[in-house]
């Protein structure tokens, strides 16, 4: 049986983060479901963050020349 606590721990949420509130199981795996991974949503905005400054610096140098 699926452990809401391992969920929590493999999305990277601290300990506690939402089996520490009193919900049932059944609730705290399908919020755990439908939740997002911290770790990939933070590489999703580096990325992002990276492409906008490459468009940005690229456009700028372009009307420099």
């Amino acid at each position: 049986m699926l452990s809401p606590a391992f969920v929590e721990h493999l999305m990277g949420l601290p300990a506690g983060w939402l089996t520490g509130v009193p919900l049932l199981r059944v609730d705290q795996l399908r919020i755990l479901g439908n939740g997002v991974v911290p770790h990939q949503a933070a590489l999703a905005v580096s990325m992002l963050l990276d492409d906008f400054h490459a468009v940005t610096q690229a456009s700028t140098q372009g009307r420099a020349a």
